[in-house]
């Protein structure tokens, strides 16, 4: 590819002359092959310059032609002219720098250590009393900030597989204790066929039920066809129903996408008394500049933004109202209800639906999973090579053998998973088992017996790295839901154990003011310098979520720290603290009946292995 003058003599011209960049189109594609373009020669820097590409490959991105990798307006970078200029860092860093990122923008690079991580990021944080949208909004005029969701500014996103897992996990539980774990001749409604709620029709698929899921956007619809992750799709509401019903009754496992508003879907359901088994949400309600109002099309949309974006929030907000008050209302019909993580039931909330959280939140279902330190590990391979995440697929069939649902995933993603940029996986693993895991794949790596570096990271939707009180921290058994410490402790663990690099975020999955979260990316690279770091990583990082929800009271979480070595200096006032904050939850109206039932049930089953237990600290 020809250059242009202004790129000569620039580090970046490389990757321009190669193919990888076109700065006149703003494309970016996913590098791979076995050359390394750092003058390092280090994979530890390689590795983030690859996984910034990766996620702004079209591919992957939701508008790449904008930054913009998924959830609304997530960016990887804060301007084109501030990733040209993170490329050349990166480009020409020693093994020794680390480069610090402030929203997308590469504020300094410093010589610290090659046990250090190589990059440092900050992304749309503002002091709270100032977190809302309007005050972010003035200052990304003028350019000052830029929103990053949360793993597209941590370049960790994987494309649409990496919320399906936590989708059919969150589904799958739903099905678990409502339908006897399959959702065989049931229909699940919803909306949202963005690079988020686009693996909701798979997820659906692979879980055996029906899916039916309504989108204004016909792109984004093309796109999940094109990627595998829906089947069919119609603009006509009632020849999808018609479609749905039809699946139904033989039972089939299809996903059906109609281009619609969500709201005109539920209308039109309620009205003619179809009730689904299962409703949920995952329009991009967190910012109300991207949710859809009611009849307005895409580019009426996208015209009303620009011309009175005042008059824009006004229309989204009543719309997320009736919206909710239609959820509701399929909710005393009958259907399963919970809304996803999107803030949506807020919105609602404050545009008058004063019973917007009678829907529960997804982690009534997902809870169970974060006590344990359980969330979605997700690694990739660096060099593209896809046969090397087959092969760690045949890993983790060994290793966790008797993990009936990691085996059941594995299975369905082999089947139905099509890779978008970077090949890569993403996994539930817990505590312990990320650190197996990770020492196995570098001694692979090591021995040459995968192509190249693996690199790791995980969802900011984790354990212990976020605080959101309408999505992961809802609904806390101590009542912590708010207490921000956590993820910040997070963050200064996994940059303290050294990984690669470690990014601190703020709004991300529900909006600006309403979460802080914390990711990290780790390159394996088969040298004993990043294995060591790996295995700190992939230990305090899940071990967090632990102790967090050993903190919040929850007795499961009390036995996996007892039973596998977490020392925490005040275990036995916390096994005080569960009995009295379980009672006073369920009293309160803070968890349901079924989180109430469930806890009190470990609390026994812990009460009765403490006698087995050595010392506060399992040493």
């Amino acid at each position: 590819m020809s250059v242009p003058q202004r790129y000569r003599g620039r580090p970046i011209e490389e990757l321009i002359s190669s193919g990888y960049y076109d700065p006149e189109s703003r494309t970016v594609k996913a590098i791979k092959g076995d050359e390394i373009h750092v003058h390092s020669r280090d994979w530890q820097i390689e590795g983030p310059l690859r996984m910034l590409f990766h996620v702004l490959d079209p591919m992957v991105a939701k508008d790449p032609k904008n930054l913009i990798v998924y959830g609304g307006t997530g960016k990887a970078a804060r301007s084109w002219d501030d990733f040209e200029d993170i490329v050349d860092a990166l480009l020409t860093m020693d093994s020794e720098d680390t480069l610090v990122i402030q929203s997308g923008q590469p504020v300094a690079i410093w010589r610290l250590s090659r046990s250090a991580p190589r990059v440092l990021m900050s992304n749309a944080m503002l002091v709270p009393k100032w977190a809302d949208w309007r005050v972010f909004w003035e200052l990304e005029a003028k350019g000052l900030i830029s929103f990053h969701q949360m793993t597209a500014g941590c370049w960790a996103y994987i494309g649409t597989q990496g919320i399906l897992q936590g989708t059919y996990e969150t589904i799958g539980a739903a099905a678990d204790r409502h339908f006897n774990g399959s959702l065989e001749g049931r229909l699940v409604v919803s909306a949202g066929l963005g690079n988020m709620g686009g693996a909701q029709p798979l997820a659906i698929k692979m879980l055996g039920g029906v899916a039916l899921i309504a989108d204004v956007d016909v792109n984004m619809i093309r796109r999940m066809i094109d990627t595998g992750y829906l089947d069919t799709w119609t603009d006509n509401i009632d020849k999808a129903i018609d479609m749905a019903i039809d699946a139904k009754e033989k039972k089939q496992a299809v996903s059906i996408g109609v281009l619609a508003n969500a709201v005109d879907l539920l209308e039109k359901l309620i009205k003619d008394n179809i009730v689904p088994e299962i409703l949920t949400d995952q329009t991009p309600a967190h910012d109300p500049l991207s949710y859809v109002p009611k009849g307005l099309t895409i580019e009426q949309a996208m015209q009303l933004r620009k011309s009175d974006p005042e008059k824009y929030m006004v229309m989204a907000k009543e719309t997320m109202k009736r919206h909710v008050q239609l959820m509701l209302e399929l909710q005393r019909m009958g259907s399963v209800t919970f809304e996803y993580g999107n803030n949506l039931r807020k919105q609602a909330y404050d545009a008058g639906v004063n019973d917007a959280f009678k829907i529960p939140g997804q982690m009534e279902y997902m809870r169970p999973l974060f006590e344990e330190g359980r969330g979605p590990f997700r690694w990739t391979s660096l060099v593209g090579d896809p046969n090397d995440i087959y092969k760690l697929d045949d890993v983790l069939l060994t290793l966790f053998e008797r993990n009936s649902k990691l085996i059941r995933w594995i299975k369905a993603a082999h089947q139905y998973v099509k890779f978008q940029g970077l090949p890569a996986r993403v996994v539930y693993l817990g505590y312990g088992e990320r650190a197996l895991f990770g020492k196995v794949v570098s001694e692979l790596v090591r021995k040459g017996e995968l192509h190249g570096p693996i690199w790791f990271g995980r969802d900011h939707l984790d354990s212990g790295s976020v605080a959101s009180p309408f999505r992961e921290t809802e609904g806390m058994l101590d009542g912590s839901d708010a207490i921000g410490d956590w993820p910040i402790l997070n963050y200064a663990l996994n940059t303290a154990a050294g990984a690669t690099w470690t990014c601190f975020h703020h709004g991300g999955g529900v909006g600006i003011g309403f979460s802080i979260h914390a990711g990290f990316g780790m390159v394996v690279d088969g040298s004993e310098l990043a294995e060591e770091k790996a295995l700190r990583v992939f230990t305090v990082d899940p071990g967090s979520g632990v102790v967090r929800h050993a903190h919040a009271g929850y007795p499961k979480s009390l036995m996996v720290a007892r039973e596998r070595g977490i020392r925490i200096p005040i275990i036995n006032r916390l096994e005080e603290k569960s009995t009295r904050v379980i009672e006073e939850a369920y009293r309160e109206g803070r968890v349901s009946k079924f989180t109430y039932e469930r806890v009190k049930k470990d609390l026994e089953e812990y009460k009765a292995r403490r006698q087995n237990y050595r010392t506060p600290f399992n040493t």
